[in-house]
């Protein structure tokens, strides 16, 4: 790639993802995240959450003459924590799947993991050691959506960095495939013109 349009590219990058910590010639190609469904599933099992607490509640309303005021009181304090408790997990889940991110620049991988609020991490590979990059379905569900488990595995130390719940379409795939080939030919390349000096 010609040099202005790398620099244009590095300044978009930086302006799009200013989280990512990009070296001086650096742009990112691709910007995954967890696939769609994932947010669906989060979406819908909250709203599943919140009309079985507020069918709950419309029974405790209709049911007054059966339940006596302090065991009104006591059940419309019990469903109200677990109104509260949906609305709590459906935005901790919500936060739990925005902050699990991967991006590809023309030089690294980077993936940003997060299990839960407090367990996260940072991977930061360099693009020329990736051995290989796959994407795979293990269930109905998963050709169905359209999602599943994208691995990079790596050289030398044979680590595999996997990130699940993704949908790269197979011409993502291929790209990426591409864009690894070029890392490691440019690499091989810097390495025989060091060798040489």
């Amino acid at each position: 790639m010609d040099e202005p349009l790398a620099k244009i590219r590095h300044e978009r990058s930086l302006k799009d993802f200013p989280g990512l910590k990009l070296d001086e010639d650096e742009y990112v190609e691709f910007a995954l995240s967890r696939a769609k469904i994932c947010l669906l599933m989060i979406l819908g099992g909250t709203a599943a959450g919140l009309i079985l607490i507020l069918l709950a509640f419309l029974i405790v309303l209709m049911g007054q003459a059966l339940i006596d005021e302090m065991g009104k009181h006591f059940l419309f304090i019990i469903l109200s924590a677990l109104l509260a408790a949906a609305c709590i997990i459906c935005v901790v889940a919500l936060r739990i799947y925005r902050g699990n991110k991967l991006f590809i620049t023309n030089k690294h991988v980077t993936q940003f993991v997060m299990n839960s609020l407090v367990s996260t991490s940072v991977n930061i590979i360099d693009l020329s050691s990736v051995e290989d990059a796959s994407f795979r379905q293990d269930s109905l569900m998963q050709k169905i959506f359209h999602y599943g488990t994208f691995r990079l595995a790596t050289v030398g130390d044979e680590t595999t960095y996997t990130f699940k719940y993704s949908d790269i379409s197979p011409t993502e795939l291929k790209a990426i495939t591409k864009l690894i080939s070029n890392a490691k030919t440019k690499s091989k390349r810097n390495i025989e013109a060091k060798e040489q000096n």
